[in-house]
């Protein structure tokens, strides 16, 4: 369970296993409040994760030239 803890300026102090990590509050919805639960889901973006391994390995490959 993710619990809003507080409000901290940008961040949601959000409780989970007894301890605490924060989120940007722009991913909270805005009618959220301290003490809701909410839902975290997170999913891999494989066309992001693509194009960003292409350019490690063209920065590696223009950085280790024989």
């Amino acid at each position: 369970m993710y619990i809003i803890d507080r409000f901290e300026g940008d961040w949601a102090v959000i409780e989970h296993n007894r301890k605490t990590f924060n989120l940007p509050r722009s991913l909270i919805p805005p009618e959220a409040m301290e003490g809701d639960v909410i839902i975290i889901k997170v999913s891999v973006d494989a066309e992001a994760t693509a194009r960003v391994k292409g350019e490690v390995k063209g920065l590696a490959g223009r950085l280790f030239k024989d």
